[in-house]
């Protein structure tokens, strides 16, 4: 018996130790309590698949109180937003294609004629289909509409939709994830790797000699990046070759305007990877800045969930994440076809992290490591 308690207060003792330690640390108590605190809110507010807000445009050819009426019963459904009023079919592409409607729907000049008539209705909505999620969840809500519709006016004229989702004709989700991960992945080996890159040498002490070289901390900074891009880069060719020949997804745009957007992306992650890998002493920390960062920036990247649906707040933070811009630059060019002209809105973010984080990597490599 005096054995087993002696045993237990021994146990009980290193417990102690270990927790003292860990509380005494005033960073340690920061990484037990933020990343458990912030997770748990962009869990409860980005990572929803309740789609609350649908932007469409509306090509009315007909002009009548019953397409005005069917109008009315999306707009009073509090999902669906009208973005634009069209005047021309050529309008369409155009919207969808920018990101300001999720879907377009039109009427043709013969609806109101045809339900009057008995006759079969058509409704045409074109969904974009780079996000098969929300589209198949709008679509949903438009089925649930027209079922009401005509409930309402009887059987015997009922409306009938026709669908097509563009980008993406079978919504297939593997046509909305797997681009996506062309840069996810390779950002999640890149920022983990640059770093690493300096808290490695850090901790096994060889990085005080590469201090007193006659390398500048500029020069060091570019001698560590570029591996790390060039690791970034073969990741997504990687990805990107499983994605094409493995499962068969067509790419509609150009190879050479994808690297570009992708040198880009990986430059703006490799400058926040150097900047953790110049703050943290040792690969413990960076590890754990690390780790600490990627589930926010994954969250926050509209991979799976539109940005569109996030609360304004975090839509604006959004703007610091390479990732939400490297995700929509890959997307619009494996999908779209897109050209310079229509990712150029993409770049500007990448620019500038890449500009803000690198400057910053070298100041801290000159004022806390030398």
């Amino acid at each position: 018996m005096e054995a087993i308690i002696d045993t237990l207060a021994k146990i009980f003792s290193l417990c102690r130790k270990e927790v003292i330690a860990l509380l005494k640390d005033p960073a340690n108590r920061v990484i037990l309590i933020g990343p458990a605190l912030v997770q748990s809110l962009l869990f409860g507010y980005a990572a929803t698949f309740d789609l609350k807000h649908v932007p469409y445009a509306v090509f009315d050819q007909s002009h009548s109180a019953a397409s005005t009426e069917f109008l009315a019963r999306l707009d009073g459904t509090g999902i669906f937003e009208r973005e634009a009023t069209l005047t021309t079919s050529q309008q369409i592409a155009p919207v969808i294609r920018d990101g300001r409607a999720l879907m377009a729907v039109s009427f043709p000049a013969d609806f109101a004629s045809d339900l009057s008539a008995g006759r079969e209705a058509k409704v045409q909505v074109i969904f974009d289909g780079r996000n098969s999620t929300t589209a198949g969840a709008a679509a949903g809500y438009v089925n649930t509409v027209i079922a009401a519709y005509n409930r309402e006016r009887g059987a015997a004229a009922p409306v009938v939709v026709e669908r097509r989702a563009w980008f993406n004709p079978n919504l297939d989700s593997r046509w909305q994830i797997l681009p996506a991960m062309i840069a996810t992945l390779s950002m999640l080996q890149t920022l983990l790797l640059a770093a690493l890159s300096v808290a490695r040498e850090r901790e096994q002490g060889t990085f005080d000699q590469l201090l007193v070289t006659p390398l500048t901390p500029l020069q060091i900074l570019v001698g560590k990046a570029v591996p790390s891009v060039l690791v970034g880069l073969t990741q997504s060719t990687i990805i990107l070759m499983i994605t094409r020949f493995w499962f068969h997804i067509p790419m509609e745009g150009s190879v050479w305007l994808l690297y570009l957007g992708l040198l880009g992306f990986t430059s703006a992650s490799v400058g926040i990877g150097m900047s953790i890998s110049a703050l943290a002493l040792n690969m413990q920390q960076a590890m754990l800045y690390t780790f600490f960062i990627i589930l926010p920036l994954a969250l926050l990247s509209g991979l799976i969930t539109p940005v569109r649906n996030m609360p304004e707040v975090l839509q604006i933070a959004t703007y610091a994440n390479p990732l939400r811009f490297g995700v929509d630059l890959v997307r619009r060019i494996y999908l779209e076809g897109a050209g310079l002209g229509d990712i150029a809105h993409d770049f500007l973010p990448l620019l500038v992290v890449a500009s803000v984080t690198m400057p910053l990597a070298a100041w801290l490599f000159r004022n806390r490591l030398a």
